[in-house]
């Protein structure tokens, strides 16, 4: 007879785990004292951010003429960094909404983690318009609210407006849904604290008692969140891509950029998503968690979403050359001959090469190897951003106007300190909240596992009525 084990696919969890180990073994995370590694990445980044800071605040004292712009190169650093780090976002949304709707279950290992990426993402993004407006104190004039300033009020036809609005919802919403995730979780820990610390965790987890009522309600209201949250990945992105579009400006002034910038968002959150896990998997000692195959399926998608943007740098070439406008075809010769050209073929090696190696198994399966595609992928991605942007500002209609460009020390400090807020809020989180849901992983710990051979004894194994119990119900209890 054949073996009916050979076709089951590979578990989701390894190590033949039970209920009480996932429970444990996350929760010893934040219970047990950081290790050395996590003291050593939190010092590197926290220093990375004090120095951020310092450039921020001699920037906001002095003015933006610490930065490298000129009357023809007006964004530069500041907008590349808001777009890069928005972009950065969108994959905590889609792992949790969108895979959650399609019932993908290889989500849940990476899904808290993600969430969390995507609210510190966009705190980085938030700052730098703040930043690039030189007066932030007067940041509420962007804002539309009753004022005695007669008819001065916003011009809601601006896209920078909209992306106030759609920014906002998607912190918003993403700051909901990661929090409602979070509650079983908070009741778990709250369980097992004493002290002040019980008090903490049991006020915000809000009374969960973990009846069947409560799930079924946490289930409803989890569904819909994600339904609300789907669109949002679609959007936010989209109305960033209008900040060039809306303008008559060659380079800008194109209907392709709404798909394009939501897939390259996706393919930078993914690669960002990867670095993190694989860093949290090493230092965590969590293997038996984030597995190859959760690595594999990350990679395929980057494949995917990496061809859509080699795709769209195609496109606009094509557009350019077709539309018979000088000036179009002008600013995409540029490009890749300019003086940025260096900074065009960068993107190009980074976004549209090196993700077709994913393609083999054998390298989407070296974890080595993945870490250091993932890093180049979000280079790549930065420099689209910034080829983007100067590349279409530095020579414009009139050759008399044409400008180079160099950002300042200020600009670069600035951006490091960016990255040391993202890793030291991220490093933060995994010290204090479960980095892994608990709650969805022991929905599918008996996930491609052989079923277990009858004891001949008539007690159990350790937990053994627990998983027989899960494995017979549905994931959730989702009606």
């Amino acid at each position: 007879m054949p073996d009916h084990h050979t076709n089951m696919r590979e578990p989701l969890i390894l190590g033949n785990k039970a209920l009480s180990d996932v429970t444990d073994e996350v929760c010893g995370i934040i219970e047990g004292k950081p290790t050395r590694l996590w003291w050593m990445a939190f010092a590197t980044s926290s220093t990375v951010l004090g120095i951020g800071v310092i450039a921020v605040i001699y920037q906001m004292a002095t003015g933006i003429g610490t930065w490298g712009l000129n009357k023809t190169v007006g964004w530069a650093f500041d907008i590349t960094n808001f777009v890069f780090w928005i972009g950065i976002g969108h994959a905590g949304t889609l792992i949790s909404a969108v895979l959650f709707i399609f019932r993908q279950r290889w989500r849940t290992s990476i899904n808290r983690a993600a969430e969390a990426m995507t609210l510190f993402a966009v705190i980085c993004a938030a700052l730098f318009p703040f930043i690039h407006m030189g007066r932030w104190w007067l940041f509420f004039y962007n804002i539309p609210y009753p004022n005695f300033r007669g008819p001065l009020w916003i011009n809601f036809r601006s896209p920078l407006v909209w992306d106030a609005f759609a920014i906002s919802t998607y912190f918003t919403i993403s700051f909901v849904f990661w929090y409602l995730g979070l509650i079983p979780d908070l009741a778990t820990i709250r369980d097992r604290a004493r002290g002040l610390r019980r008090k903490i965790f049991g006020f915000f987890s809000l009374g969960w008692n973990g009846s069947y009522r409560t799930w079924v309600r946490y289930e409803v209201v989890y569904l819909m969140l994600a339904g609300l949250a789907t669109p949002l990945v679609l959007s936010v992105h989209s109305i960033v891509s209008m900040d060039f579009a809306a303008t008559i400006l060659p380079g800008w002034h194109t209907t392709i950029f709404p798909p394009y910038f939501v897939a390259g968002a996706i393919f930078s959150g993914f690669a960002m998503v990867l670095t993190l896990m694989l860093i949290a998997r090493k230092v965590m000692a969590l293997e038996n968690y984030f597995t190859v195959r959760h690595v594999e399926a990350m990679c395929k998608i980057i494949i995917l979403t990496g061809s859509l943007v080699g795709l769209a740098y195609l496109t606009e070439f094509f557009t350019a050359a077709y539309s018979g406008n000088p000036y179009e075809a002008f600013v995409f010769k540029n490009r890749a001959l300019g003086p940025f050209a260096w900074a065009y073929w960068t993107m190009i090696a980074c976004n549209v090469i090196s993700p077709q190696l994913f393609w083999f198994k054998k390298l989407r399966t070296n974890l080595g190897f993945v870490f250091a595609i993932s890093i180049v992928i979000n280079i790549g991605m930065w420099f689209e951003r910034f080829v983007l942007i100067v590349t279409s500002l530095h020579r414009d209609f009139l050759p008399s106007s044409w400008a180079g460009y160099s950002p300042t020390i200020i600009e670069i400090l600035t951006l490091m300190g960016s990255f040391g807020l993202f890793f030291t809020a991220f490093l933060l989180f995994c010290r204090f909240l479960p980095v892994l849901a608990m709650s969805e992983l022991k929905g599918v710990l008996s996930y491609g596992r052989p079923p277990r051979p009858k004891a001949d004894s008539a007690t159990p194994e350790k937990g053994e009525e627990e998983l027989a119990s899960i494995g017979s119900q549905p994931e959730r209890p989702v009606s």
